[in-house]
C-alpha cells in the first residue's frame, strides 16, 4: 500500500517525505541536544512552548519550502502555523504516547488539519517511533478516556476509546532530514523509546486560514499566502533567540491555548456526564 502525498486523502498520512539532507537535520539535531542539556530552565520549557516563536533558526525549519509545498498540497494556499512542539524519548525513560486523535481537545473546526512530524534523529520502531491506523481519521470523532497516566506524553493521557488491535496500524519509520504528515483525526500513538539514542521529533501544526478556534482567540502564524478570515490572533516571527518579546508572545500563547483547550475538555466532559445521566448512570 501506498502512503505517498498522492494518497493522503485515502490514508490520512503521507510518509516519508524528505525535506532536509540528513547531516543538516543532525546539525540541528545537535542544537536541539544542546539545549535539552542546559542548565538553564527555560531551554528546556521553550522546547514545549512553540520554539518556533522562540528560535529562528526552528522558525526557518518550520517554513521550510519543502515543508510549506507539502502543506499547501494537502491544506492549500493560505496557510497558518498553530503551534510546534517537540516530542523527545531518551532511552529508558519510558515515555510513550497512547492511542488518540489530535482533533479530541484541539477545539478547531473544520477539521482540515495537518501535522508535520519532521524527524532530526533516527525514529525507528526501537526508540519509539510513531505508529498510525491509515485510514482511521474516516472515523470522524471517536471517544476518548483521560487516563493522566505518567508516563503518557500527552498532557491528559488522552487515549482513544476503541480496540485499536482490529484496526491496521504501520510503523512510521523516518530518517532524520525526513517527515511524516498525519490528519488531526488519525489515530495514532508510540511505545517507548528501547534504542540506546534518543528519539527527536519536531512537530508543525498547519491549518489553513478558514479553519476557526472554538471557545476563544488563540495565536498563529501566517507562513504562506493571505489570511481572509482574521479568525486567529497573528503571531510575528521571532525576532531573536529567547528574547523577552518572544517570551512575552509565547506566554500569551499558551495561556489562550490553555484556557481554549481546558473550555474544550470540560465541555466534553458535561456532555459525557449528561448522557451519563440520561441513560441512568450506569457501571461502566
Amino acid at each position: 500500500m501506498s502512503y505517498g502525498l498522492e494518497a493522503y486523502d485515502k490514508n490520512g498520512i503521507a510518509t516519508p517525505l524528505k525535506v532536509l539532507e540528513e547531516a543538516e537535520a543532525c546539525a540541528i539535531c545537535d542544537r536541539v541536544m544542546a539545549l535539552r542539556a542546559s542548565p538553564d530552565a527555560d531551554a528546556e520549557l521553550a522546547m514545549q512552548s512553540s520554539p518556533h516563536l522562540l528560535f529562528p533558526w526552528l522558525y526557518d525549519l518550520a517554513t521550510h519550502p519543502k515543508i510549506l509545498d507539502v502543506m499547501e498540497q494537502i491544506l492549500g494556499p493560505d496557510l497558518l502555523i498553530w503551534s510546534s512542539q517537540f516530542f523527545s524519548k531518551d532511552p529508558g525513560d519510558g515515555g510513550y504516547v497512547s492511542w488518540h486523535q489530535d482533533s479530541t481537545y484541539w477545539g478547531l473546526k473544520p477539521n482540515t488539519i495537518a501535522t508535520a512530524w519532521i524527524a532530526l534523529a533516527p525514529s525507528t520502531p526501537q526508540s519509539g517511533c510513531m505508529r498510525v491506523a491509515p485510514g482511521s481519521h474516516k472515523l470522524d470523532q471517536l471517544p476518548h478516556n483521560d487516563t493522566f497516566d505518567e508516563g503518557n506524553l500527552l498532557s491528559r493521557g488522552q487515549e482513544v476509546a476503541v480496540d485499536v488491535t482490529q484496526m491496521l496500524t504501520i510503523d512510521v519509520e523516518l530518517r532524520p532530514g525526513e517527515m511524516s504528515v498525519h490528519h488531526v483525526a488519525l489515530v495514532h500513538g508510540s511505545e517507548a523509546n528501547t534504542s540506546d539514542a534518543s528519539r527527536i521529533g519536531f512537530v508543525v501544526r498547519f491549518i489553513p486560514t478558514s479553519v476557526q478556534q472554538l471557545g476563544g482567540r488563540t495565536r498563529a502564524t501566517l507562513v504562506r499566502g493571505q489570511d481572509w478570515y482574521g479568525h486567529f490572533l497573528l503571531t510575528d516571527p521571532p525576532d531573536g533567540e529567547m528574547t523577552d518579546k518572544g517570551w512575552r508572545t509565547v506566554k500569551d500563547a499558551k495561556a489562550r491555548m490553555t484556557a481554549v483547550l481546558m473550555e474544550t475538555a470540560d465541555q466534553k466532559s458535561r456532555h459525557r456526564s449528561h448522557r451519563s445521566t440520561d441513560r441512568g448512570g450506569g457501571s461502566d
